[in-house]
């Protein structure tokens, strides 16, 4: 819960507890997404489950845990990540992505990273692993 809370707080920029719509856009911005108002809207409609316009840690959780559209917002999720589209995370494109979001992480820390998940041993993170660790290993 705690790395979950950390990422969380990485969205929400002003720190008031809950992300708005327009944390959500910046944050999908710097990774590079290219989302239509209309895809916004439909995100943050499927996130924000007490429907106040907000997603607070609760329904963040809820989501990260794949409560809301399952492997199509997971796949997305990696697609962010997966800059040359073939199909891995390289330590180089995490590394990337998070100094995108403004974290301050070397090379090192994110082959650290890849590698606690990486159970393949190829050196990179595919979809499965990727989805394991995101759902904790509670769906298949």
């Amino acid at each position: 819960m705690a790395e979950l809370e950390k990422v969380f707080k990485r969205f929400d920029e002003n720190g008031d507890g809950k992300i708005s719509e327009a944390e959500l856009e910046k944050v999908l911005s710097a990774l590079g997404s290219e989302t239509s108002e209309e895809e916004l809207k439909k995100v943050m409609e499927e996130i924000d489950t007490d429907g106040d316009g907000f997603v607070d840690l609760k329904e963040f959780a809820g989501f990260d845990r794949g409560g809301c559209g399952g492997d199509r917002e997971l796949r997305d999720a990696f697609e962010l990540f997966d800059r040359d589209k073939n199909g891995k995370i390289s330590a180089n494109e995490l590394c990337a992505v998070l100094k995108s979001l403004g974290e301050k992480c070397s090379l090192k820390d994110c082959g650290r990273m890849i590698s606690s998940v990486d159970k393949d041993g190829d050196g990179s993170v595919n979809f499965e692993e990727f989805k394991k660790m995101m759902t904790n290993g509670t769906r298949n």
